[in-house]
């Protein structure tokens, strides 16, 4: 990979091997031919024929001259000017209900309380908030929505209420809506489902992959596992939906470090939209991830790589949320500087209308960023979140995956490290073997099609 260009290329031994010493060579002013390939007989012990490493050297030569490798990083000046950007919103996660029938071991959100009491948000909260979006938004037509919670679907009449308010806001705003909906499913049912499939553009389904590993986290308050009453409910969502506009989404922890069995698990079942990433939690957790698991967590990467490629070939295919990457376009550059957008572009709403730079850090009234009726009133908290980005951290400059990553999570850096600018070290790890067998799969399906 060419980092600064975001070019792949695919290298036979020879070419890999003296790809680093022409670039060294290169920065110490050496790019003409027949003294590159003198060098690097001189200096690298090589057993190809002069032939071959003059054709190795002439490649090499004509991708850095077409800008494809050791092109130079042009954008570290132009994130100085994000702070200087006039700011829209354009995202809200809507808290919709502060309560959950679950009680997930791992919830970050403590079964939807947030550090602080159990509530479902008002229609006139909710309306506000859209409200607060639209004038919020600038220019800006497309507009995102996320119902989350706790668990939505414990206060869907106001949901239902408020897609048909955001509906009557687009005309006359010049704006569209895109709803999503994340739900564990329990209450779901056919009444639901038809208006989802017709409102909202996306549902995420949360599930943790074999019954097993599924029942040991994400069981009822009494303790009952879950599984059994949701997978039937979630094959149907997936079927009406066409196996599309939807995500099956499971958190994997200590518990299960042969994750890839419960990715595998969820394909076998008929779901072609998955997602399954790690647990973030705190050492004190027994379930967490420890740096000592890194080594078999990136073998069940692989695995699972491997075994996406075999099914794909065989008819079988199906997506792995962290494997999709997009090597001709993708994201815009401030995107992948910047990331998510957490607390300017994107923001969470709480049931009582407080603003916070996203679900994570709901609760913690140090980012407590304004409300829906007065809008942002610690504009100090937002210019603070502008300027994280894959600059502001050093763990993120010289690292291979930053313009993939984006820098990784504020939350789970501020988490660890008690500052927004650092990075989840576990994360990190997890990311580039992530990105790193997303690269061999779009190479691989590349070959296939020539």
């Amino acid at each position: 990979m060419d980092v600064n260009s975001g070019s792949i290329h695919v290298a036979d031994d020879l070419v890999y091997e003296i790809v680093p010493l022409v670039e060294e060579l290169a920065g110490a002013g050496v790019k003409e031919r027949g003294a590159v390939c003198a060098v690097l007989r001189e200096k690298a012990s090589l057993s190809c024929s002069e032939e071959a490493l003059g054709e190795a050297v002439d490649e090499i030569l004509e991708l850095e001259a077409a800008g494809q490798l050791f092109a130079p990083d042009l954008y570290e000046n132009y994130v100085y000017d994000f702070k200087k950007r006039q700011t829209v919103v354009k995202a809200l996660c809507l808290h919709i209900a502060h309560d959950c029938n679950l009680a997930c071991k791992y919830c970050f959100a403590e079964e939807g309380e947030y550090h602080g009491r159990r509530a479902l948000m008002s229609l006139e909260v909710g309306k506000k908030a859209l409200d607060f979006l639209v004038a919020s938004s600038g220019n800006r037509v497309n507009l995102e929505v996320d119902f989350f919670g706790g668990e939505p679907l414990m206060n869907w009449q106001v949901v239902k209420d408020l897609v048909e308010y955001g509906r009557s806001l687009e005309e006359p705003n010049n704006k569209k809506f895109r709803f999503t909906l994340t739900t564990n499913g329990v209450l779901l049912n056919d009444e639901i489902l038809e208006f989802a499939n017709r409102e909202m553009a996306n549902i995420v389904l949360s599930i943790d992959g074999r019954r097993e590993v599924h029942d040991r986290m994400r069981p009822f308050r009494g303790g009952q596992g879950s599984y059994d009453l949701i997978v039937p409910k979630f094959k149907k969502v997936a079927k009406s939906r066409g196996q599309e506009r939807y995500y099956v989404r499971g958190t994997f922890t200590r518990n299960n470090l042969d994750f890839s069995k419960d990715v595998l698990h969820l394909a076998d079942l008929g779901f072609q939209q998955i997602s399954v990433e790690p647990v973030v939690a705190g050492p004190e957790d027994d379930y967490s991830i420890r740096e000592e698991d890194i080594p078999v967590l990136k073998e069940e990467y692989d695995t699972l790589a491997a075994e996406m490629l075999k099914r794909r070939k065989e008819g079988r295919g199906f997506n792995f949320f962290h494997f999709m990457i997009d090597l001709e376009g993708g994201p815009c550059v401030a995107k992948r500087l910047s990331g998510c957008g957490s607390g300017t572009e994107y923001l969470a709403v709480t049931p009582w209308g407080d603003l916070y730079p996203c679900h994570q850090f709901v609760g913690n009234e140090i980012f407590l960023m304004g409300n829906v009726e007065e809008g942002i009133l610690r504009t100090d908290i937002r210019d603070e979140f502008k300027c994280c980005n894959v600059y502001a951290k050093e763990k993120c400059r010289k690292c291979f995956a930053k313009f993939y990553c984006s820098g990784g999570c504020a939350a789970n850096s501020y988490n660890f490290h008690g500052n927004i600018n650092d990075a989840y070290d576990v994360g990190c790890e997890l990311e580039r073997k992530r990105v790193e067998c997303a690269i061999m799969l779009k190479v691989a399906e590349a070959y296939t099609e020539l």
